[in-house]
């Protein structure tokens, strides 16, 4: 299946083989979609990381929580800017990935429509997103429409599927360009819309950095929790299918260790890290010092 069994993306070994990342542009849009597709009723379980061009604007003003600020803050920003890349990682509940020509997979997509020259972005974000190796000028030639991705998503079997749990990590803005690609429109005004949309597209969402709450000493973002778990890293970081693949194998390692495997874990899905439901204020302090005037980012 695929390819013709090529595809140029970065290979790993793993303990149980072989591992590609399948490099996803426009010209195999379709064919890629078609394997997540035959994939997902076997591998329920996506795990989801996207890369985009870092935060430029933070709300000014007087704010009645942290969490209002925060979403203000995202919808400012997801507005504005563009995805660069989404990695997907599926598997079954013990962490077993889909095999196609012999060789485990996860997918990176590729986008076009972000131009260094014509976008704004944040400078450190894009350097980071250079040193891991994303190619610009090859997403821009080859990179695939959004609105286009958003066709195939929609009749994937992965969203609008209370069969499918998502995985992620701290993953308000992922999933702030995931429904704008999805409903073509704005991120909403109001939090609560943004769920009552988030919970129709993905109705089941572990996000990693809100169960880590449950965890004692766990705390830090996702490579250091992978270290301290031990989960074994395959390609570089700030690349979305790395990145989406680490997603998964922390996350079943979290799972098992800290609430007797998935179903233990189920109990706090469908709360993001900071947002919405997510009562604990000290989503927003440890990240930014209140001022009568809004947040100011602390260095």
């Amino acid at each position: 299946m695929g390819h013709n069994g090529e595809n140029p993306g970065l290979t790993g070994l793993t303990d149980k083989g072989l591992l590609r990342v399948r490099e996803v542009f426009a010209d195999n849009l379709d064919e890629e979609f078609r394997l997540i597709r035959d994939a997902v009723e076997n591998f329920p379980f996506v795990a989801m990381d996207t890369e985009f061009p870092g935060v430029v604007a933070r709300p000014l003003g007087n704010f009645k929580s942290s969490r209002e600020y925060h979403y203000t803050a995202l919808k400012m920003n997801v507005d504005m800017l563009k995805l660069i890349q989404l990695g997907l990682t599926l598997t079954d509940a013990a962490g077993n990935l889909p095999r196609f020509n012999g060789e485990l997979c996860v997918w990176q997509f590729n986008f076009r429509g972000f131009s260094l020259a014509d976008d704004v972005y944040a400078q450190d974000s894009i350097e980071l997103l250079k040193q891991s190796g994303i190619d610009f000028q090859q997403n821009e030639k080859r990179g695939i429409d959004v609105q286009r991705f958003g066709e195939l998503l929609m009749t994937s079997g992965i969203v609008l599927n209370e069969d499918i749990k998502w995985i992620t990590f701290h993953s308000g803005y992922d999933f702030g360009y995931l429904l704008k690609i999805l409903t073509c429109q704005p991120v909403p005004t109001n939090e609560a819309e943004f769920f009552e949309l988030l919970n129709i597209y993905f109705p089941v969402i572990f996000d990693i950095k809100y169960l880590m709450r449950f965890c004692e000493n766990l705390h830090g973002g996702l490579n250091k929790l992978a270290e301290m778990l031990e989960v074994q890293r395959i390609g570089p970081q700030h690349q979305a299918g790395s990145d989406s693949l680490l997603t998964s194998f922390t996350f079943i390692k979290l799972a098992n260790k800290f609430f007797q495997g998935v179903t233990g874990a189920e109990r706090h899905c469908g709360i993001l890290y900071g947002l919405g439901l997510d009562t604990h204020t000290s989503a927003a302090s440890n990240d930014n010092n209140y001022s009568s005037k809004g947040y100011i980012q602390s260095s």
